[in-house]
């Protein structure tokens, strides 16, 4: 699936990743492909990516989840 991180200022991320884990103002959740159509509000945590390959700290947004295009809008992130 393609994930891409953006802020404000600039794109921290973009490509095709296996999975993808959230700070989700509820609780963690994770993406993997196909998941069904997703609109979250984000904390302040860290995006997982792969499984642990990767990750970056963002500082709360939003993600979007539809047809395996997944954007997270974050107040500010951080590798």
């Amino acid at each position: 699936m393609h994930l891409e991180i953006i802020t404000p200022d600039r794109k921290v991320f973009e490509g095709e990743v296996s999975s993808a884990r959230f700070p989700g103002a509820d609780g963690l959740f994770e993406v993997l492909n196909n998941h069904a159509p997703l609109i979250s509000a984000l904390k302040a945590g860290d995006v997982v990516l792969n499984g642990g390959a990767t990750t970056f700290h963002i500082e709360g947004g939003v993600v979007e989840v539809l047809r395996n295009n997944v954007i997270v809008l974050a107040e500010g992130a951080s590798a």
